[in-house]
């Protein structure tokens, strides 16, 4: 999603409830603290020898052990206050990705990308991923786009030695 978008969707929902699920079923508590929002410009060379240039704008989700318990959550209005100061301060590419970076006790930090979203019971249900590394010059690295492999049966079975 991009970062206008993101704004979009947040400035048309006021009202609701700010919820992230991070992984299916998996909310960050209530007790979250917007704590960062970075805007980070990324310059690259993949393995092929090309480069890209983009922008990303990165929101730094935190959850406060003292407010552990807390069940109201951040509403859209309120983030959007707080992204709006952010954004005066230091201007925003509209067409920056957004991410979520987040972590908790039982979760690894990550940059999650915003996948989808869901409006219902007076919230707004933001849905983060995970996505997986990719080979940018497959192409001109002679990389197939899918690699078969074969598994004999049992082979990767405990003491089996093949892991």
């Amino acid at each position: 999603m991009k970062t206008s978008e993101f704004l979009d969707l947040l400035r048309s929902n006021p009202d609701k409830s700010l919820l992230f699920e991070y992984s299916k079923g998996q909310l960050v508590g209530a007790n979250y603290h917007i704590t960062e929002v970075k805007h980070i410009t990324v310059a690259s060379v993949d393995c092929g020898a090309q480069t890209d240039d983009w922008n990303e704008t990165i929101i730094q989700l935190w959850e406060s052990p003292s407010e552990l318990g807390k069940t109201e959550f951040m509403s859209a209005y309120k983030a959007m206050g707080i992204l709006n100061k952010v954004g005066s301060m230091r201007p925003y590419d509209p067409n920056a990705e957004v991410k979520i970076e987040y972590g908790n006790n039982g979760f690894h930090t990550a940059q999650l990308f915003l996948n989808d979203y869901e409006i219902a019971n007076g919230s707004l249900l933001l849905k983060l991923a995970v996505e997986k590394t990719d080979c940018k010059a497959k192409e001109i690295c002679g990389v197939p786009e899918t690699i078969a492999v074969e598994v004999e049966a049992g082979c990767c079975t405990p003491g089996s030695g093949c892991c």
